[in-house]
């Protein structure tokens, strides 16, 4: 059952070995009256049982505590991410020993400098992937997934076409019949000019020898 307008506190350690005993002090000091907690789980699990639970429990006009504002979460993006939320359901967020409180004029500043700082990593992060694509793309590695056949098995699909059919081989292989296809006419293209006519001729024979075998 939600609980409205009250002070719902959220404590977490890292370890099995840390304590939990100070921030909960802390916690029911101000006055908290529901507590929920996350124990030997780092800050950078969005799955936190203890948290998914104090995110619940706290409704609109309720204030959710904690002793410091990485309890919420160790990444600037998740933890902007999470005040964001609370902030659009008018949840208040206090953290104790940082005095920050987003319903005073500071603790919005220091609201909007984080989202504005993780706006500006994110940013960072796909300027960096867009030129470490770039770098790789110049020295002609390859980007994206791996291919779903290898040149081996390429080789060994072009001669099982020699007795079975193509659809067969595909299921062999657990590719589609058109993916069979586009791999071997990829795999023939940078030996033989005629890679088109290589492939078609391979699968033309393995047509024919299945028909004068029935």
């Amino acid at each position: 059952m939600p609980f409205e307008k009250i002070k719902v506190g959220y404590a977490r350690v890292s370890t099995d070995e840390q304590h939990l005993d100070m921030q909960l002090k802390a916690l029911e000091s101000y006055g908290c009256s529901h507590i929920f907690s996350d124990k030997g789980l780092s800050g950078a699990r969005f799955d936190r049982p203890g948290l998914k639970q104090a995110l619940e429990a706290v409704q609109q006009g309720g204030t959710l505590v904690v002793w410091r504002l990485d309890r919420l979460g160790r990444s600037l993006r998740h933890l902007a991410s999470i005040i964001g939320d609370l902030d659009k359901r008018k949840v208040r967020v206090v953290s104790l020993t940082e005095y920050i409180d987003t319903r005073s004029s500071s603790g919005r500043f220091t609201f909007h400098m984080l989202a504005a700082i993780a706006e500006f990593e994110r940013g960072l992060i796909g300027e960096r992937t867009r030129a470490g694509m770039a770098a790789a793309r110049e020295r002609g590695s390859s980007i994206g997934r791996p291919g779903a056949l290898s040149t081996h098995q390429c080789e060994q699909a072009r001669s099982m076409l020699k007795h079975h059919s193509q659809a067969f081989v595909a299921k062999s292989f657990s590719v589609h019949p058109r993916t069979l296809r586009r791999y071997l006419n990829k795999a023939a293209r940078a030996p033989s000019i005629n890679a088109d006519a290589a492939i078609t001729a391979a699968l033309s024979a393995s047509d024919s020898t299945l028909a004068s075998r029935a």
